[in-house]
């Protein structure tokens, strides 16, 4: 069903509607950070956000019902912030805190809005069925060369395979191991399956990406053992007796690392970004950018091109520069 058009003066109601609301918040969040003004600022981590409710993390792990103040910005899952208690396990976000990373994506008013904060690895996540998608993989590493997060790539249900076929992933996406990038073959369903993935997670905030149907939320359930208990004490400490899942989480792992769980973030894509990006987004062009025949160089048939050279000589995978020669046109479209 097509959705029905706006006149001006509904959308102006619209935002009026919208203004109030913020206000009427904002007026809340004041009322309750003036009662807790004598209180000395504490530090926490937002750990799963409703709407404009927060629930954060202290450094005791004590989860609090917290609204934020308007004009500190819009802190997210990950988020570390400063903050103050006012009654029971409730409070008011007073400040963010520098972020160490930021997953964006734009969202429905084109406008950038982070998903997810302080992520230090990105981790993606493939199976047999649907076939792994080398594109995909590297709009994914793109993305996480320009926000700075390590990587990890996992071949999930690693049980469905022979051992012809596990071969063959392994050589073709075995170029990804040669620059840098961790390959690992995963299963929750067999004993010790996930033992070279929980190496990865120690210490690490990690969140998942990946094609639908390759096991991801299962993934999480095998991860979180205690999943139920941890969605629980959310539960509990919002008032509400309910926790939906379907909302940004961060969870702590058994491994010692921390998970967020996103359903938002599993189907990210690369947005778009300036062509200097997207050559940075690849690793092992970095030393060669710059040293072209040509400085305005498309990386496409110029002679004289660095790139072009180091895909005949193997120093550069062909099917890297071809993908890379895919993103760059696909940008290039979007920009008229």
């Amino acid at each position: 069903m097509p959705r029905r058009k706006l006149s001006n003066r509904q959308r102006a109601q619209i935002k009026a509607i919208q203004e109030r609301r913020r206000q009427r918040l904002e007026d809340r969040a004041s009322q309750i950070g003036e009662q807790a003004a004598g209180d000395n600022p504490l530090s926490g981590v937002v750990i799963t956000r409703h709407g404009q409710n927060l629930m954060i993390a202290d450094e005791s792990g004590r989860f609090w019902h917290c609204l934020s103040r308007q004009n500190i910005g819009d802190p997210v899952c990950g988020d570390r912030v400063v903050w103050q208690p006012a009654g029971e396990n409730q409070g008011v976000i007073t400040a963010l805190q520098p972020r160490r990373s930021a997953l964006v994506r734009p969202n429905y008013s084109g406008d950038a809005r982070a998903l997810a904060a302080n992520i230090t690895q990105l981790l993606i996540v493939l199976a047999p069925e649907p076939p792994p998608s080398q594109y995909l993989v590297d709009q994914y590493l793109v993305a996480a060369e320009n926000i700075g997060v390590r990587v990890l790539i996992a071949l999930n249900k690693k049980d469905l395979l022979c051992n012809r076929e596990a071969n063959l992933f392994g050589r073709d996406f075995q170029h990804y191991g040669r620059i840098g990038y961790p390959v690992i073959l995963i299963s929750a369903k067999s004993d010790h399956g996930l033992d070279p993935l929980n190496q990865h997670l120690q210490g690490e905030t990690s969140i998942l990406v990946g094609q639908s149907g390759v096991g991801k939320s299962s993934l999480v359930k095998a991860l979180l053992p205690d999943l139920e208990i941890q969605v629980g004490r959310l539960s509990e400490a919002s008032g509400t007796g309910r926790h939906t899942t379907s909302t940004t989480t961060l969870y702590d792992l058994p491994s010692g690392g921390r998970l967020i769980d996103s359903p938002g973030v599993r189907s990210f894509r690369l947005g778009q970004m300036e062509r200097r990006q997207l050559e940075q987004g690849f690793r092992e062009f970095r030393p060669l950018l710059g040293r072209c025949h040509f400085s305005d160089c498309s990386h496409t048939h110029e002679p004289g091109c660095a790139l072009l050279t180091a895909v005949q000589s193997g120093e550069i995978d062909p099917r890297r520069m071809v993908n890379f020669q895919h993103m760059a046109n696909a940008d290039l479209k979007r920009s008229f």
